[in-house]
């Protein structure tokens, strides 16, 4: 009876930043209706001027659900996963932040999971893992499960985080905790999520996990090349000497 009052009072603000997703963005947005039905919720779309007409899809979205529900939080170009996140909270309503992929990697239909592990135990945070029972990647090769999962036994190893995947990028956080996090990061790119975890979890932060499957993005192209993976090691070692 508690936990469904707790429910009640709560919203949740879903930060979906985009890059070329026209493809994708509909399907996401349905499907987070779809599994969020008893929640208050509103989604905000926080696209980098897409040369794809991502914000043209958006907008018609706008008038299907409500803008009140759908929320374009427009940028002129590409400026970073973390401002693009900032950016979002500006416009969030919500007491509870969830951050989520648009290319489908992330399955809404984990949400109402997100929800009930804090409800029940009052984290800060939950997280998306890849790497508990009942959670693993699928559309992937050899090569890459590797090269996920060595990059995971690496940050792990140099960093004890108390998660056990430190680079997912699907969680719920308290707006509190996510915007204090924010201020104390300096990442920009894909090691922000890293970042982000890694000081949630020296700041003492209560973090619980839930078992995802990660699948590979059906639509468009994977933004994650070599200069990510360099990124990502520079990550580690500034993470190394300021934590």
């Amino acid at each position: 009876m508690a936990e469904k009052q707790e429910r009640e009072k709560s919203k949740f603000s879903i930060i979906v930043p985009t890059y070329n997703e026209r493809l994708n963005i509909a399907l996401v947005v349905y499907l987070i209706f779809k599994h969020l039905r008893d929640i208050d919720f509103e989604i905000i779309v926080v696209d980098d001027g897409s040369p794809d007409g991502t914000q043209e899809i958006v907008k018609q979205l706008q008038q299907v659900y409500g803008d009140d529900r759908i929320i374009l939080a427009a940028r002129p170009k590409k400026l970073g996963l973390g401002t693009a996140y900032a950016h979002g909270l500006k416009h969030a309503s919500g007491n509870f932040i969830v951050i989520m992929d648009a290319d489908l990697s992330h399955h809404p239909k984990y949400l109402p999971s997100f929800i009930k592990k804090q409800m029940e135990t009052g984290a800060s945070i939950v997280t998306g893992t890849r790497y508990v029972s009942g959670g693993g990647v699928h559309g992937w090769n050899l090569m890459r499960k590797l090269t996920s999962r060595g990059a995971n036994v690496l940050a792990h190893t140099i960093l004890w985080p108390g998660v056990s995947d430190l680079t997912g990028s699907f969680r719920l956080y308290r707006k509190s905790v996510v915007e204090d996090l924010i201020r104390s990061c300096v990442s920009k790119g894909y090691v922000f999520q890293m970042e982000m975890i890694v000081r949630a979890s020296r700041k003492g932060h209560h973090i619980e996990e839930v078992p995802i499957t990660f699948v590979d993005r059906v639509y468009g192209s994977s933004k994650l090349g070599g200069s990510e993976i360099v990124e990502y090691l520079k990550g580690l070692v500034y993470l190394l000497f300021t934590t």
